[in-house]
């Protein structure tokens, strides 16, 4: 049920030719299409204020195709998305862009951000970037203004600290690290402001692809930070987006 049909049912509640108790029956049922293979939820941006994204790991291009038919164009968002995948959607959506270190696939909104608040997006290293550029490329098609501050780990701790003014002045901070994921702790201890911190799957065999790094966020002395799961820009960059907009 989209925006259209919601103000028709308002405006049939005004007009008192439907009752409010009818027009709480229809809009209670959440609708979604069934494709057999998925259940595309077409009113998550109506409640949530930001459409259902494709995660196209996992998923043939086939699959990826039929869900992009069935969506519309201005909600287009794609995560994990292979060079591959972008070609088959571009077809589809020719307004699709691809953020390729981010790995997502987009139709770019219209409206430019409007808030003065930023996030800033932090990584101890190079090799973190890729979900780092996930977590920051969702936070501005949310409609927010992002900076990024890249490989400034605590192995040379003092490319963090000549940071100063950018750390005290965001309003929400993403510190994504694999290793011994230490960097959020530091990061915490140095601002006021909510720290996300990211795990990644990035270090040597004992980092057991980002389980060490997320046992060390999980248990940081900080106060301050939360922790979303290996990987997982995109759930970053939604937070951080929930968190910036109040």
């Amino acid at each position: 049920m989209h925006k259209e049909q919601i103000e028709k049912i308002l405006k049939q509640v005004k007009s008192s030719k439907l009752s409010v108790e009818k027009a709480v029956g229809k809009l209670k049922h959440f609708p979604y299409q069934d494709l057999g293979f998925a259940k595309i939820d077409t009113h998550r941006s109506l409640r949530r204020g930001f459409p259902e994204v494709i995660f196209c790991k996992g998923k043939t291009i086939e699959q990826i195709k039929k869900i992009i038919k069935k969506t519309k164009k201005s909600e287009i968002i794609a995560s994990k998305a292979s060079p591959e995948v972008f070609k088959a959607i571009k077809k589809i959506i020719p307004e699709a862009v691809y953020f390729k270190q981010a790995r997502i696939v987009a139709v770019k909104p219209k409206n430019k951000p409007n808030s003065k608040k930023t996030i800033l997006v932090i990584t101890a290293g190079t090799a973190d970037i890729p979900v780092a550029e996930e977590a920051a490329v969702t936070a501005e098609l949310m409609g927010n203004r992002v900076e990024r501050l890249y490989d400034v780990g605590v192995a040379g701790i003092h490319r963090l600290l000549d940071h100063h003014k950018e750390l005290s002045q965001a309003s929400v901070l993403i510190v994504v690290a694999g290793m011994e994921g230490a960097l959020p702790s530091v990061v915490g201890g140095l601002v006021d402001k909510p720290v996300i911190a990211v795990p990644t799957s990035v270090g040597y065999g004992s980092s057991f692809e980002g389980l060490a790094a997320l046992l060390a966020m999980l248990n940081s002395c900080s106060p301050g930070i939360t922790v979303v799961n290996i990987d997982n820009g995109f759930g970053a960059g939604y937070f951080a987006s929930l968190i910036n907009k109040k």
